[in-house]
């Protein structure tokens, strides 16, 4: 385990105070914790901006499978970038519409190339893509 170091820190009290609220409702044992978190979202957002920085995304599509071969376009995808291509789950919402989940995992350039043309398919009525730095100290 790294050696821990203590700092201090000035906060206006009643932003203290909001933070406190926030962090008792969030479930944190103690302000450091959530401040080390608060730290690493910050740190792992920035890896972020790094198109070559390692990182691990799910791309959540929801689309109707009746479109003419969207399901079979969306498989092709997937399966043409295996070494990406984590895990996916496939959800029933309703009589049309289903939701995909795709996990990958790479390069954040390379994950938002595909997620692009995952969601850029047509039928495919929304779609996002929420990744999570995968470099060093942040994994």
């Amino acid at each position: 385990m790294a050696k821990v170091e203590r700092v201090g820190i000035s906060l206006d009290g009643r932003l203290l105070s909001m933070f406190d609220r926030l962090i008792a409702k969030q479930g944190y044992p103690n302000r450091s914790e959530a401040f080390r978190d608060l730290i690493r979202d910050r740190l792992g957002r920035e890896e972020l901006a790094n198109p070559a920085a390692k990182a691990v995304g799910a791309v959540f599509l929801v689309y109707d499978h009746h479109t003419a071969n969207l399901t079979q376009k969306l498989l092709d995808l997937q399966h043409s970038h295996l070494l990406k291509v984590v895990a996916s789950i496939h959800i029933h919402l309703d009589e049309h519409d289903c939701l995909e989940a795709v996990i990958l995992k790479g390069k954040v350039g390379e994950i938002e190339k595909m997620a692009g043309r995952l969601t850029s398919l047509k039928g495919v009525k929304l779609g996002r893509v929420n990744m999570i730095s995968a470099e060093g100290e942040l994994a």
